[in-house]
C-alpha cells in the first residue's frame, strides 16, 4: 500500500483538558457524544465543529476500544485530526459505580427551588447518569 492510501485510514485522536492532554495518538474510529446525541468519526470525515455533552467517548484503535466519560466541551474534525476539548476526560475503568451512585442520589436530593438552583440540580444529575452509564460499561 502507498503512503497515502494508508494515512487516510488512521485519525489522530487529541483529547485535552484544562489540566492536561490526556490522550494524543492514532485511532480507526471516534465516537463522540454530542449535546444532541452521538457523532461517528471515521478516516476522511468531513471538517466539522460540534458541542459535546455529558457522556461515553469511545476510541477504536488496533482491535481495541478506549472508553472515557467527558464532560462537555468542543471537538473539532480537521483534516484526519479529531480535537476534543472538554473540562474532564475520565477513563471508564477509573470511575468507581458506587461513588457515581452515590453522586447521583445526593443530585436528586438538592433543593431546586428556583429556576437556577433547578437548572444547576438537573445538571448535576445528568452528569451522574452519564458517568453511570461509563461506568457500568466499562
Amino acid at each position: 500500500m502507498s503512503d497515502a492510501s494508508t494515512s487516510s485510514r488512521a485519525l489522530q485522536c487529541v483529547i485535552v483538558t484544562p489540566e492536561a492532554t490526556v490522550r494524543e495518538g492514532s485511532a480507526q474510529f471516534v465516537a463522540v457524544p454530542l449535546f444532541d446525541g452521538e457523532l461517528g468519526i471515521a478516516p476522511l470525515h468531513a471538517p466539522m465543529i460540534g458541542r459535546l455533552g455529558f457522556g461515553e467517548l469511545r476510541i477504536l484503535d488496533g482491535g481495541k476500544t478506549e472508553r472515557l466519560y467527558v464532560d462537555g466541551g468542543f471537538v473539532q474534525v480537521t483534516g484526519n485530526t479529531v480535537y476534543i476539548l472538554t473540562n474532564r476526560a475520565i477513563p471508564a475503568e477509573k470511575l468507581e459505580k458506587s461513588a457515581v451512585e452515590e453522586q447521583l442520589r445526593t443530585a436528586r436530593t438538592k433543593p431546586a427551588n428556583t429556576a437556577e438552583l433547578l437548572a444547576v440540580r438537573e445538571r448535576q444529575v445528568s452528569q451522574a447518569r452519564a458517568q453511570l452509564r461509563v461506568a457500568q460499561r466499562a
